[in-house]
């Protein structure tokens, strides 16, 4: 039986390279671009052209950017899920990190009104890591790619940049600025893209507790085209950054919710950094919200994609570290409406609990329909819902019992599949008949 599979499976490959060989390069390439990355990732068992082609950084940026809008490619939004349930968690400033972690599931669902799975993610890389802590948390996304962190809330310093749909990850090297060179710290990162190199890059602001440090807040950033990590100095302007701070990335700019403080004063600004320009800026909060060390504020994108939101939540005072939420929770949803517009700042909703047993944990995402995810503890259940802004109605998702939960928007792409030295754990793939190809791409 092995032998006629053997021979079956060579016929075949004789068959593609006659294909192959049969039409004209732009014509194969006009072919291939209209196809999934799943269904490219088996044409590169082909033959050496196709994989050549494929695996070619200009092909691969075509891909993820074509000229012209393909039904298969452009017509899916997509949301990826991080969820973790376990026995015990901690809420450690903005972070929840679940200790005795029983379950971890990565997805990527339909930002439809049914909010279907649409796949699974293999996730084999914590299992081959010794971390040092319980788990990893979901940076952010871009096109694509995943950037992971295992930094709280204890110092580590494992970052990877993560690509699930062609099985292939990146792990960064250990960052200029650690325990061991500079003593205690706080830190956050942020993850994008640079357009003006083509080159996706890991921002590190990192704001030390030595009082006696006259410029208490340094930042290095890592080259994902270079592989190494940058010193780019004191951040200016002067400010502290709180635990693993939330960051967004809107317009090529990275933002940070950071404390700016004076000999008279402190109040909250939202630190930028161009990832084009490599220079840090900022841009004021509504004048309304004033510098409390136990609120919870957590910046993301708004629902156009072309600013940024602002969720607000108070945190417990006399459990800061250890509760969840409080049973008086709040959360105020703000948007910037015009971007870098202070005047524009809205407040879209302030939400609060309708019934005693109702805490909100967390603001997840903006949906493309402008809803927001949200997770919410009813009576000891953690709930994923989405609310709509105008109605205030909620409605369950069918994903309960997560202790931690984060959401951001997903697309599937080729990139790393160019990289030599990133890591891959992806079985051979086997090859599909040309009618099946062909049927994908009309």
């Amino acid at each position: 039986m092995d032998n006629i599979q053997d021979i079956t499976q060579g016929i075949h490959e004789l068959k593609f390279e006659a294909m192959a060989h049969s039409f004209p390069e732009k014509i194969i390439q006009e072919i291939l671009i209209r196809l999934s990355v799943k269904s490219l990732i088996k044409c590169t068992s082909v033959c050496k052209a196709w994989r050549s082609m494929i695996i070619n950084q200009s092909f691969i940026h075509a891909h993820l950017n074509p000229t012209v809008d393909f039904a298969n490619q452009n017509d899916i939004d997509l949301l990826l899920l991080h969820r973790i349930s376990g026995s015990n968690s901690l809420n450690y400033h903005q972070n929840t990190v679940v200790h005795k972690v029983k379950d971890e599931v990565h997805s990527v669902h339909h930002d439809n009104q049914a909010f279907d799975v649409y796949s699974k993610i293999e996730f084999p890389i914590a299992a081959k890591k010794n971390y040092g802590n319980s788990h990893l948390r979901v940076v952010g996304t871009c096109d694509g790619l995943i950037c992971l962190a295992d930094d709280v809330p204890s110092y580590a310093y494992n970052f990877i940049i993560w690509n699930p749909t062609i099985k292939k990850s990146v792990t960064l090297p250990k960052p200029g600025i650690t325990y061991q060179t500079h003593g205690g710290y706080d830190a956050s990162i942020g993850f994008g893209f640079d357009a003006t190199t083509n080159d996706y890059k890991v921002v590190r602001v990192v704001t030390l507790l030595d009082e006696d440090d006259e410029t208490p807040t340094l930042a290095e950033v890592y080259s994902l085209a270079t592989g190494t990590w940058m010193s780019l100095g004191c951040v200016s302007p002067a400010c502290l950054i709180d635990k693993a701070a939330s960051s967004a990335f809107v317009n090529g700019v990275l933002h940070w919710p950071v404390a700016y403080q004076t000999d008279v004063e402190s109040y909250y600004i939202i630190l930028t950094f161009d990832l084009g320009k490599e220079v840090f800026g900022q841009i004021p909060m509504p004048k309304i919200i004033q510098r409390d060390y136990y609120l919870g504020l957590q910046l993301s994108v708004s629902d156009n994609k072309k600013s940024i939101a602002l969720f607000m939540r108070p945190n417990n005072r006399e459990d800061f570290y250890w509760d969840y939420g409080r049973e008086d929770s709040v959360l105020d949803i703000w948007v910037m409406k015009e971007y870098g517009r202070e005047e524009s700042w809205t407040k879209l909703i302030t939400l609060n609990p309708q019934c005693p047993e109702t805490i909100f944990l967390s603001a997840l995402c903006f949906r493309k329909s402008g809803e927001v995810l949200l997770l919410l503890k009813e009576k000891e259940k953690q709930e994923l819902v989405s609310l709509d802004l105008v109605s205030k109605q909620f409605k369950l998702l069918g994903i309960s019992g997560y202790k931690y939960c984060t959401g951001h928007f997903y697309r599937e792409s080729l990139l790393l599949l160019d990289k030599s030295d990133a890591e891959s754990y992806q079985a051979k793939e086997q090859i599909f008949s040309a009618a099946m190809l062909f049927a994908e791409s009309a």
